[in-house]
């Protein structure tokens, strides 16, 4: 069986960092120019150095997408962006235009070169077709079965790699090629904007009606047209290796680092148990199942893997994520008392039981006895994000160790 990489989103430099603490393989970043998600914080320069770095440390490979559909006016800055990353130590690119793949191969020859979900990869003459221009990487379109996928690896060569995504969100566009952002808000997907109309609530106006809204199903809430289910295949890990990916991607370059943490956690435990033997695999499908949702999450499909999605596939009567588990932070250092000490993302109180999630997979049950400032100032709460504390729990913690609490 091919050696298969679980490859994790990384949205900021803490994020790149927890992905690899809990078992990335390798990370998918974007720099500050050039990549599909301009919203997320992104990477400079000094931070892709720092990501490289620690990730290469930990044996984990770092791959920057510049997946744009390039204009002319953006092939200077793209000549100029890719002659500064000759100084980085970058594993490979991320690529949809033929442009960019040109300017790729006469930049970075040194980098390997994956072409992305959005080139629309749907068949083995595709993959063919790319590897002669250079790739060493297709990520397959969304819109494969899983028998689509072991038909194109009966057809392409043994070094040809095949990846694959496996979990986060779908979007509702072919391959990701989304024009309602750029027709509703002027803000390209395919330039790296988009406003994610899939999610918005619609509904039917007739012409000779203007301004009446009927709703698409007889409800009062309209219908989420667009919405569709969280991709996750962590329980159909025999069937993804069996169609011969060498790498499984996770959607997410917009997430915390809570959400992180769970699914990289989640999927390097299912992927190690299932090398260990198919029983112990299959005996922790439960904690798989129980442990992929601790992170927000739109209910689960397996998209188009089995077979084309039918209506049980879309949410109509909301667009919110289910959120059963909030982020407390990540411990950063030990402090001389022997405590953890983070920087709070959200609330929590003296008397709480929180949760730590430590690296192997295991979850353990704390409670908090004693919460201080960087003054050593008691507190009873910690209401303010961002501030330093030290807090007792009864025990040490590894740093980059994350906190969370479930929601009652």
């Amino acid at each position: 069986m091919r050696k298969t990489e679980l490859l994790i989103p990384a949205g900021s430099l803490d994020v790149l960092k927890t992905a690899v603490r809990y078992g990335a393989d390798a990370v998918y970043i974007g720099g500050e120019q050039f990549g599909l998600r301009a919203s997320a914080k992104n990477f400079t320069l000094d931070d892709m150095r720092e990501g490289i770095a620690f990730a290469h440390a930990h044996q984990c490979k770092v791959y920057l997408a510049v997946n744009i559909f390039a204009h002319n006016a953006d092939l200077d800055g793209i000549r100029s962006y890719f002659e500064t990353l000759r100084t980085v130590e970058i594993d490979a690119v991320i690529l949809s235009d033929f442009g960019v793949l040109m300017l790729a191969k006469e930049l970075l020859p040194h980098v390997d070169i994956h072409i992305s979900t959005q080139a629309n990869n749907t068949n083995y003459a595709t993959y063919d077709f790319w590897r002669r221009q250079g790739a060493k990487r297709v990520v397959a379109a969304r819109e494969l079965s899983l028998r689509e996928l072991t038909e194109i690896r009966e057809h392409i060569p043994e070094d040809m790699e095949m990846e694959a995504f496996v979990h986060g969100a779908m979007c509702i566009s072919y391959s990701g090629r989304c024009l309602l952002s750029s027709y509703f808000t002027g803000r390209d997907a395919n330039q790296g904007a988009c406003t994610h109309p899939c999610r918005w609530k619609y509904a039917v106006m007739e012409e000779t009606r203007q301004g009446e809204y009927l709703p698409i199903e007889e409800d009062d809430r309209g219908t989420y047209l667009f919405n569709s289910k969280d991709l996750c295949m962590v329980e159909h890990i025999p069937e993804l290796l069996e169609a011969g990916l060498d790498s499984l991607k996770v959607e997410g370059r917009m997430k915390t680092a809570l959400y992180v943490a769970t699914v990289a956690r989640t999927y390097r435990k299912a992927l190690d148990d299932y090398q260990k033997s198919p029983e112990c695999y299959r005996a922790n499908l439960p904690y798989y199942r129980e442990e992929i949702a601790k992170c927000t999450y739109r209910k689960f499909t397996t998209g188009f893997y089995f077979g084309k999605p039918n209506a049980d596939a879309q949410i109509y009567d909301n667009n919110t994520y289910i959120n059963e588990y909030t982020y407390l932070g990540t411990v950063c250092e030990t402090d001389t008392d022997g405590n953890p000490v983070w920087e709070q993302k959200n609330k929590f109180t003296v008397g709480e039981t929180i949760e730590a999630m430590l690296f192997d997979g295991r979850n353990l049950t704390l409670t908090v006895t004693d919460i201080r400032d960087e003054d050593g100032r008691r507190m009873e709460s910690a209401p303010h994000p961002k501030q330093m504390l030290h807090v007792n729990v009864g025990r040490t913690l590894p740093a980059g160790c994350i906190l969370r609490k479930k929601e009652h």
